[in-house]
C-alpha cells in the first residue's frame, strides 16, 4: 500500500486578478511535483480572492453604486470553466501527473453566466475535470456575492491509494455534508479555506478523529499590503486590518496528531501520507463500516445540478 505524497500550497493571490493567480497555481503546482507530490491543494476562492470588502465597506446597503461595481468587477475575474479559465491549471497537472485541488470564484453559464459560487474543483492527473462542489450554503456576508450550491459535488475521487473528498470552509463543519462522503469510503479530507488559523486550528483534528483518516486543511493569505490603492476593492482600505488572512495550512494524522501545524506566511507544507495508518486507526471506529447502524441511520443525497428548467425536447 504506497503512501500518498501531499503538498499543501499555502500562497496569496494576486487579488482579483484571476490570470495572474492562476500563474501563481501553475508555480506552485510546478514545486509540488518537483518535491514528488502526488496532489497538491489550494484555499478556499483562492481564483480570483475571497470578497474581504464585503464586511469593510457596508456591504448590506441596498442598490449601492459602489457595491455593484465591486461585485462587477469581481464577477468579471470570475472562472468559467467549460469557457477553458483552467486550461493552464489542467496543462500542469497532466504535465506533472499531479491531481489538484483548487478553491475558486465560479461564473457558471448554466446558469446564466452573471451569479458567482464559491467551488472547490478537483483535477485529476490527466488534466481532466473530475468534479465541481458548489458550496451548499455560503457564510454570513458572503451570501451578499456567492450563491447557494447544490449536492452534485458531494463526490470523492480515488488518490492513490485513498479516497479523497474535499468541502468549503464552514461546511466542514455540517455533520451531513461529512457524511455525504465518509459514505463513499473517504479517508482524506481536505477542508479548503480562506485563511484563519482560529477555524483550521480547532477543526481539522476533530475531522481526522472523526474519520480515523488524514485530515488536511488549506489556506490563502492576504494583508492590507496586497491591495493596492488604484484597486477596484480600494475603498476597503480605510477600514481593513493588516492582516486580512493569516494562513493555517496544517495536516492532521488519524490519531488526531498534528503532522503539520497550523502555519504562517507563504509556504508548500509537504508530507507524506500512510494508509497503513488509517487501516490501524479504524480497528475499532469505521465510521461508514462496522461502527455505522444503516439499519437505523441512512442519509439521502441529491447529486442532481439544479437549474431553473428542464427541457424535455
Amino acid at each position: 500500500m504506497p503512501s500518498l505524497t501531499l503538498g499543501l500550497a499555502q500562497i496569496t493571490p494576486v487579488w482579483i486578478d484571476r490570470a495572474a493567480t492562476l500563474a501563481k497555481v501553475v508555480a506552485s503546482i510546478d514545486s509540488a511535483a518537483a518535491r514528488g507530490c502526488g496532489l497538491v491543494a489550494f484555499g478556499e476562492a483562492l481564483v480570483p480572492g475571497y470578497p474581504f470588502w464585503v464586511e469593510l465597506t457596508d456591504g448590506a446597503r441596498f442598490d449601492s453604486g459602489l457595491q455593484r461595481e465591486m461585485f462587477a468587477a469581481y464577477a468579471e475575474q470570475a472562472v468559467d470553466i467549460d469557457a477553458g479559465d483552467l486550461a493552464s491549471v489542467c496543462a500542469a497537472a497532466a504535465r506533472h501527473g499531479i491531481m489538484v485541488v483548487l478553491g475558486i470564484i465560479e461564473r457558471p453559464a448554466d446558469r446564466g453566466g452573471h451569479s458567482l459560487y464559491c467551488s472547490r474543483v478537483i483535477i485529476g492527473g490527466d488534466g481532466g475535470v473530475l468534479s465541481v462542489h458548489r458550496k451548499l450554503v455560503p457564510t454570513y456576508e458572503e451570501r451578499l456575492v456567492w450563491s447557494p450550491g447544490d449536492g452534485h459535488g458531494l463526490v470523492v475521487h480515488p488518490a492513490g491509494a485513498f479516497t479523497l473528498g474535499a468541502l468549503n470552509c464552514y461546511e466542514n463543519w455540517l455533520p451531513l455534508a461529512r457524511a455525504a462522503l465518509h459514505a463513499q469510503g473517504m479517508d482524506l479530507l481536505v477542508a479548503l479555506w480562506p485563511g484563519s488559523r482560529r477555524n483550521t486550528e480547532r477543526l481539522t483534528p476533530v475531522l481526522a478523529l472523526e474519520s480515523r483518516g488524514y485530515g488536511a486543511s488549506v489556506s490563502g493569505l492576504l494583508t492590507r499590503a496586497d491591495v493596492p490603492a488604484d484597486h477596484p476593492m480600494a475603498a476597503m482600505l480605510a477600514s481593513a486590518p493588516e492582516v486580512l488572512a493569516d494562513g493555517g495550512s496544517c495536516l492532521a494524522g488519524p490519531d488526531g496528531e498534528w503532522l503539520i501545524a497550523p502555519t504562517a506566511g507563504e509556504a508548500l507544507l509537504v508530507a507524506d501520507l500512510d494508509p497503513r495508518a488509517v487501516a490501524r486507526a479504524r480497528h475499532d471506529f469505521d465510521i461508514s463500516g462496522h461502527y455505522s447502524r444503516p439499519d437505523v441511520l441512512q442519509l439521502h443525497v441529491d447529486r442532481r445540478r439544479q437549474g431553473i428548467a428542464d427541457f424535455k425536447d
